[in-house]
């Protein structure tokens, strides 16, 4: 039986992980669980539930999707059971031991190792696979007392499109040269519907907020269309961005590395590029 731990069941991410699950389960039981009040989530109550669940049904393995929730929750269910746990998994070989290759160093290379220990403790690299349309009953369980407890839950002010529900993703890198510069970024996102984003190095400048940032350790976004103004391509910000359909670049450098993964490429200023991306699509509404 596989157990998938459902941070959220409506997420894309989640379907991910019901997909890559009913892979290795074959013609086997696949269950869902999700753990007490998402809004109150406590790290350790939460893994101490699972752990608990986990002991009590004896799956032979336990995935969540790979977010910051359900990789943080699975890494206390293996403390919890004195177990090893594989993180962001693309793919998985049933064996004894488990056979399994994983994204590491942001996104840069592929590791093949061996899980040794029952059950396999796993989570899905976020779009490693494609989500399952296929429903499956979520059973809900209160999470165990915790020493981490919700005080208190701000909603973040947001403008306009999300970056996790975006289509389009228009997004500016270094190269922007200033949070004035962001204008024209916010100028092509408005006229396509679309969320703005950011690299790390503009939200370290304090040119935008952290919200806004697409990478390893900002949003991972999956987008049908990825426009990047200014971002030179490093491993960390395209750990965020690679689930997008296509990748348009603009950058004046044309050694930059974002080039190599581009679908699409503008070799040039984005001050001058991006304006005048905008007044033709201006133009061709009015024509």
């Amino acid at each position: 039986m596989v157990l998938i731990y459902a941070e959220r069941s409506d997420d894309e991410l989640y379907r991910q992980a019901v997909a890559f699950a009913r892979a290795l389960a074959q013609a086997g039981d696949v269950r869902a669980v999700a753990i007490g009040d998402a809004d109150g989530y406590s790290p350790d109550g939460c893994g101490t539930a699972l752990a608990n669940l986990v002991r009590e049904r004896a799956p032979d393995i336990v995935v969540a999707p790979g977010t910051d929730r359900g990789n943080e929750a699975l890494a206390h269910v293996a403390a919890e059971l004195d177990l090893p746990m594989a993180a962001n998994c693309t793919a998985v070989t049933p064996g004894d031991p488990i056979t399994l290759t994983r994204v590491r160093w942001g996104g840069s290379l592929l590791e093949e190792a061996r899980l040794h220990g029952s059950p396999a403790i796993i989570t899905v690299a976020p779009h490693a696979v494609a989500a399952d349309a296929v429903e499956i009953e979520v059973e809900s369980i209160d999470a165990a007392p915790g020493m981490v407890r919700v005080s208190e839950t701000v909603q973040a002010l947001s403008a306009g499109v999300s970056l996790t529900d975006a289509d389009v993703v228009v997004s500016g890198g270094r190269g922007v040269g200033s949070a004035e510069g962001f204008a024209v970024i916010e100028e092509l996102a408005e006229l396509l519907h679309a969320a703005v984003g950011c690299s790390r190095a503009v939200t370290s400048a304090g040119w935008r907020p952290h919200t806004d940032q697409v990478g390893q350790t900002g949003t991972k976004v999956s987008p049908s269309l990825y426009i990047a103004c200014g971002i030179s391509g490093a491993t960390q910000h395209m750990a965020g961005c690679k689930g997008a359909k296509k990748l348009l670049a603009i950058n004046p450098d044309r050694e930059a590395s974002i080039f190599a993964s581009a679908d699409y490429a503008v070799i040039g200023d984005l001050h001058e590029v991006v304006p005048a991306i905008s007044a033709e699509i201006r133009r061709s509404r009015s024509g």
